[in-house]
């Protein structure tokens, strides 16, 4: 779900959020009313269940709501039903923008979860390893 403005307003707000969004408590109420796959998959993401990882569901940023982000490893995860299908343009121009800012975007249609909610999982657990900021060297005695 998403409330546009233009291009140029949506890539200055980096990490603000979009006052039509908040006045409308829009994420607030798309967290009371998951989609079947939204609930099925944030019961595995919640609680840091995959690599001690924070994830956020119906998170705001810029002119748009995050179905799942970590914050942390700047992953975000999108799931996608039958209306995206034709949407796919606009999907396309907001994943840009979002990597843009520095997000890896994942998206999954809502039927790959509930087939195969272990191999969705793999590819978040693999892409929140490939984005975790390795320690650094420890110098020699």
């Amino acid at each position: 779900m998403v409330l546009r403005t233009d291009f140029a307003e949506a890539t200055s707000m980096k990490g603000q959020t979009n006052p039509h969004i908040r006045r409308a408590h829009l994420q607030r109420h798309l967290r009371r009313n998951p989609t079947d796959a939204e609930r099925t998959l944030w019961q595995r993401l919640k609680g840091r269940q995959l690599e001690g990882c924070k994830f956020r569901r119906q998170h705001p940023h810029g002119d748009y709501i995050l179905d799942f982000v970590c914050l942390e490893r700047s992953l975000i995860v999108e799931l996608d039903g039958s209306q995206h299908m034709e949407a796919a343009d606009y999907d396309t121009q907001r994943t840009h923008l979002l990597e843009a800012a520095g997000f890896v975007v994942l998206r999954f249609w809502n039927n790959d979860v509930f087939a195969n909610i272990e191999g969705v999982l793999e590819v978040i657990q693999t892409n929140l390893i490939a984005r975790a900021t390795p320690s650094p060297p420890k110098p020699s005695p």
